[in-house]
């Protein structure tokens, strides 16, 4: 079984749940993959705050695959996958993104090493850079 969740940032500088769920909803599972969202998104955030750039939407997805076909108290997570989904608006911010979100990754957020120690994670960057692109004299 996958549990998945998504986060998105909000204007206030928060990752907030996607869609109509609430954290009240979600089981002890699919909270710990909340937890790691926020973990990683935030300090994600404070790198690129040092580097000066602002991206225009960014959302993450953290799904673990289970042990079991059902969700069950019993359940250990054997996988996991986080998704990371940016918009900016230039090249330049599109590296210095890119280059944030592999240290949060890999490196500065506590979460996702304390998840390494479970299982693997991958991680999957997907930034959209919205410039327009400058048009050449023939």
């Amino acid at each position: 079984m996958i549990e998945k969740v998504s986060v998105r940032l909000v204007p206030t500088g928060e990752f907030m749940l996607e869609g109509e769920i609430k954290c009240s909803d979600l089981n002890p599972k699919a909270t710990l993959l909340l937890a790691a969202a926020k973990c990683s998104g935030l300090t994600t955030m404070r790198i690129m705050e040092k580097e000066r750039v602002r991206p225009k939407r960014f959302e993450i997805s953290v799904s673990g695959a289970l042990s079991t076909e059902t969700l069950q108290s019993g359940s250990i997570f054997t996988s996991f996958n986080m998704i990371y989904n940016l918009e900016c608006d230039c090249i330049e911010d599109q590296i210095k993104i890119s280059r944030a979100v592999n240290l949060a990754h890999d490196k500065y957020c506590g979460l996702v090493r304390m998840l390494r120690m479970i299982a693997p994670v991958a991680h999957e960057i997907a930034i959209v850079n919205t410039a327009r692109p400058v048009e050449t004299q023939p």
